[in-house]
């Protein structure tokens, strides 16, 4: 594979980088950086979105009938890298990236018109209800129950660890339409309003102080089987296939190039300020294993990135990338907090700012205990091994 980019390429990372120099506001890249949580807040993300909408580059990965962008997989990489290097945010996944692809591949026409431009408006903010209590890397489990009634089904159950329900305005949810055969040739894919009534939402405070996932409650909610996705009882394919973008429909490669950098901060910061910083070499032997394992991510993202902009979806090789981000993402949390040692224990911002103290800096504990979670959502990765084995390796 040659990684070397074209002259072609160069000029459009320079046209990105100009973009970026103009568009991007301070307040979105300050916000950004001092983010713990897995996703910047509502009003960021969408203010971003919005931007980026209006230049006609908010979603390259869909196609172009849909808002999509014809760029070589060369140009969205580069997009991608430019956008985490100068500090902006990833746009919510969730309606996006996850149940876009989901709509286009699997919905109707009358789902395409109405769903799809929405998403990409930022007017529908959505959530995903797969986990459920008792159902959480068993997703084949769920047994939040959607029974028909006319032309509606009616839903009672719980989903759980849903992130921003407390914010979004819809949900696609796995439903449990069969109780008769396998576990997973029963379920359904039906996206629901949530201010039907019957749907309530309690909160869910992490480790790391923040608000961001909840439990969201159904309690005869009517929901017009219009709104389900396929064929009944076919849910479980089209979650399979949503789950393969969220592992490894994107890049994660230069949004971790970019958490390497503020670790790179952190350690120059350390040799500033303490004499015999790392005087046994064992940080910068860590950092050199970092960025060799972050290179063979890199190259592997852009191999699976040749299959998709073909047409296809990730595949199972999501999987690998899923468990490389996962494991690269959570040693350099551990490392930052072993170089910021205890200068950590202050969680929060520090009024008005230091400069002796980035305020990056107070996100360095809550993102690393934040980041625990990313070895469970999305698939655990024990999960993700399973996967391998059996898909790629064919054990």
């Amino acid at each position: 594979m040659d990684l070397k980019f074209t002259p072609q390429e160069h000029a459009f990372q320079q046209e990105v980088r100009q973009f970026l120099a103009a568009k991007l506001p301070p307040h979105i890249v300050e916000a950004t950086a001092n983010n713990s949580s897995v996703f910047v807040e509502k009003e960021i993300a969408l203010e971003w979105q919005a931007i980026l909408v209006e230049q006609g580059w908010a979603v390259p990965q869909w196609p172009v009938e849909h808002g999509g962008v014809q760029w070589t997989p060369a140009q969205k990489y580069i997009f991608s890298k430019e956008c985490y290097l100068a500090g902006a945010p990833m746009l919510i996944p969730l309606g996006l990236l996850m149940l876009a692809p989901v709509i286009m591949a699997f919905g109707s026409e009358e789902q395409k018109t109405e769903f799809l431009p929405k998403i990409l408006s930022g007017e529908h903010y959505w959530c995903q209800g797969y986990s459920e209590p008792g159902a959480g890397s068993d997703l084949a489990s769920l047994k939040l129950k959607a029974e028909p009634d006319g032309d509606d089904y009616i839903v009672n159950g719980s989903k759980i660890w849903t992130t921003h329900a407390h914010l979004a305005d819809h949900i696609f949810c796995l439903v449990r339409t069969d109780s008769s055969g396998k576990p997973q040739h029963g379920i359904s894919f039906l996206l629901i309003d949530m201010n039907t009534p019957g749907v309530s939402v309690a909160p869910i405070l992490t480790m790391a102080g923040d608000h961001e996932v909840n439990q969201v409650f159904f309690d005869n909610v009517r929901v017009p089987k219009k709104n389900r996705i396929g064929q009944e009882n076919q849910g479980w394919n089209y979650a399979k296939y949503l789950l393969e973008f969220e592992r490894g429909g994107g890049f994660s490669a230069p949004r971790i190039k970019h958490e390497l950098q503020r670790l790179y901060s952190l350690v120059a910061r350390a040799r500033h300020s303490i004499a015999d910083f790392d005087a046994s070499g064992e940080i910068a032997r860590r950092i050199a294993r970092l960025e060799i394992d972050l290179k063979a991510l890199e190259i592997t993202e852009l191999r699976i990135l040749s299959a998709v902009s073909g047409g296809g979806n990730p595949g199972p090789e999501s999987s690998i990338l899923k468990l490389n981000s996962t494991r690269l993402e959570q040693q350099i949390n551990e490392l930052s907090v072993d170089v910021l040692g205890y200068e950590g224990l202050p969680m929060n911002p520090i009024e008005g700012g230091s400069p002796n103290r980035p305020d990056f800096i107070s996100s360095v504990v809550p993102r690393y205990l934040n980041n625990r979670a990313a070895s469970i959502f999305g698939g655990s990765q024990e999960v993700q091994r399973n996967i391998i084995a059996k898909m790629v390796l064919g054990l």
